[in-house]
């Protein structure tokens, strides 16, 4: 099959929206202070952003797992009134800007929230801790999660797990051993665009649970911070995000994002 040739005018908009994206990211490699870089990311402040970055992305991922699955696995096979609306909820922090989700997760469970006082009475307190970091980060996060693993659930064959019950297995062996390898992929694919999303939050980071280094300064607070009094910093920092958001979106086409 001979490849198709764009239309003129369609070459010259692609090749602006291609500058548009490129551009900044060229701007940014070109004021990249390269032969400080590993420096610069070994002062104190940098490698507490980056250990802490880590720590939280990893904690909210793994929530986002425990809460995710089960949720996916709700929205994929039980019909119940009013899924569409607990559906567009759930899913809706995608889209919400993440200052407004800091802003409600305050109110929700911060000292003077809604559960704030029955948290404070057993001795919980989220905001302005690394807790409330992870939380903020698992609330923007889990969506990411939530959808690709229902795609996974919607598009399996089920005749396997209808094979395995006949055999007598029960529900929870027929999810641990035929429907979870099933949609391993999609979990694992999930998982990594939840992570990755964890660690890039700021908006409801710093809404929620501020910015105090080494509890809740996160990489994207530390970049914002820096970039004001020391800017190599600031660069070096970012072009770990950098790395590491091409490094996924690379591995994750190639290997698991096919069917999406």
């Amino acid at each position: 099959m001979r490849p198709e040739r764009p239309p003129l005018l369609f070459a010259f908009l692609a090749a602006i929206g291609v500058a548009f994206v490129v551009l900044p990211l060229v701007g940014l490699l070109s004021r990249a202070p390269w032969e400080t870089a590993l420096s610069d990311l070994g002062t104190p402040e940098a490698a507490t952003a980056l250990r802490l970055s880590f720590v939280v992305s990893l904690a909210a991922t793994a929530l986002a797992l425990v809460l995710g699955v089960p949720l996916a696995w709700v929205y994929a096979r039980v019909q119940f009134r009013g899924r569409d609306v607990v559906r567009a909820l759930t899913t809706l922090p995608m889209i919400l800007p993440p200052v407004v989700g800091g802003v409600a997760l305050l109110f929700a469970f911060g000292r003077r929230g809604l559960f704030g006082p029955a948290l404070d009475a057993i001795g919980i307190h989220l905001p302005f801790t690394t807790a409330g970091a992870v939380l903020a980060a698992t609330f923007v996060a889990m969506p990411f999660l939530v959808l690709t693993v229902e795609a996974g659930l919607r598009s399996m064959d089920r005749r396997y797990e209808d094979a395995a019950r006949t055999l007598g297995a029960g529900r929870w062996l027929v999810f641990r051993r035929v429907t979870l390898p099933l949609i391993a992929p999609s979990v694992f694919a999930g998982a990594v665009l939840c992570w990755a999303r964890a660690l890039g939050e700021f908006g409801a980071t710093i809404t929620f649970a501020g910015n105090l280094p080494g509890t809740t300064q996160t990489l994207p607070l530390a970049v914002y911070i820096a970039l004001e009094t020391r800017p190599e910093v600031a660069i070096a920092l970012s072009l770990v995000l950098l790395g590491l958001a091409l490094a996924i979106l690379v591995v994750m086409r190639d290997r698991y994002l096919r069917a999406f």
